[in-house]
């Protein structure tokens, strides 16, 4: 690769974030739901309808223009949507939830990545919150975090769990646990989505969420078989489940702390009891991911000061090393999915083998 080379890529890093905010504003600011509305307006008519100047209309609409997303017509100075009307709103409002995420989560605190790296802490959450912790306790305090990053993070539950239950066997009547299962709905889907004779569920996290998570069984009518155990999942885990589930939480941690996790629960099952883990995963070849683009910034600078993914070979080998045999380790695949993707998620099982 040539310097010249080198210096066009740095180009497209330097405009990234210029780019991400000019295309979010024309949403935010209704320019495209106008031309949705309206094909063929002058950036005189747009802006009269979403409150802005011609003249900042005009100047937000080159970039749409470039990037064909909007056509313009010299003759008539109007606009109208060009490859955008393609997209369809579903998929519009999946990434806009993400954009969205993107803005109010990660961009104010990436600017504190290199404090966040050196200190091992959320630089980011402290400066503009004054929140000393991981962005995860945030949530439950700040109100404009909380929204933006739920809304998210509803969208992709809704997407993966059908996945993640479809691809793996919770045999009749078992005793499963949810592992850092939250305010419950991991355990509320695991019944409904494996329901069986005799199938029970218990949430396991910190005691504090107890509360919400009972409320919780109880609106979607499982309080019969949810139930709620409280403690700390790097002191021990529960005794006397048959099935272990581990969703969302391993990427969290680095290694030291995902041993002392899979360790726990290695010891808490007993000979032939199994774990099932869902999370996002890199590729085992990192050019072929957009998530290494992404989640490195988002764990180190934004939500714990520590953590990412780990490729499923790696997950594996860490498994292994706790001393589970490993049943099933398996990716979405990437050419399936929706063109935004940034991460593909992974699944492991894997079993407790007899002594």
């Amino acid at each position: 690769m040539t310097a010249e080379r080198v210096l066009g890529r740095f180009r497209e890093y330097m405009l990234g974030p210029t780019r991400f905010m000019n295309l979010l504003c024309a949403f935010e600011l209704g320019i495209v739901d106008a031309l949705r509305r309206d094909s063929g307006m002058t950036a005189a008519q747009v802006g009269a309808v979403v409150g802005a100047a011609p003249d900042a209309v005009e100047q937000l609409l080159h970039l749409l223009v470039k990037e064909d997303l909007v056509a313009y017509d010299d003759e008539s100075r109007t606009y109208a949507l060009a490859e955008l009307a393609a997209v369809a709103e579903g998929d519009l409002q999946r990434v806009l939830a993400i954009m969205n995420m993107i803005k109010m989560v990660v961009l104010r605190q990436s600017f504190y990545l290199s404090d966040s790296v050196r200190t091992g802490t959320t630089v980011g959450l402290k400066k503009l919150y004054g929140h000393t912790g991981n962005l995860y306790e945030a949530l439950a305090e700040l109100k404009e975090l909380r929204e933006s990053w739920g809304t998210m993070m509803d969208a992709v539950t809704a997407h993966i769990d059908p996945w993640f239950f479809g691809n793996i066997d919770i045999p009749p009547g078992s005793k499963v646990l949810d592992l850092a299962g939250n305010t419950g709905l991991g355990a509320i889907l695991a019944y409904r989505l494996k329901t069986s004779p005799g199938l029970r569920v218990a949430t396991f996290d910190l005691p504090e969420k107890e509360a919400e998570c009972l409320a919780s069984f109880k609106a979607h009518g499982v309080d019969e078989h949810c139930s709620f155990i409280g403690g700390d999942v790097f002191r021990s885990v529960p005794e006397g489940f048959d099935v272990v589930l581990i969703k969302h939480f391993l990427d969290m941690f680095d290694k030291n702390e995902v041993l002392k996790i899979l360790g726990n629960t290695y010891r808490a099952l007993e000979a032939g009891g199994e774990v099932h883990i869902l999370g996002p995963v890199y590729s085992e070849d990192v050019k072929d991911t957009y998530a290494v683009d992404f989640f490195p910034t988002y764990f180190l600078g934004c939500t714990m000061g520590q953590g990412g993914p780990q490729k499923l070979s790696t997950y594996q080998a860490w498994l292994e090393e706790c001393g589970f045999t490993v049943t099933k380790a398996v990716a979405e695949n990437l050419g399936e999915m929706p063109a935004d993707a940034l991460v593909a998620h992974g699944i492991l099982c894997a079993v407790k083998p007899p002594a």
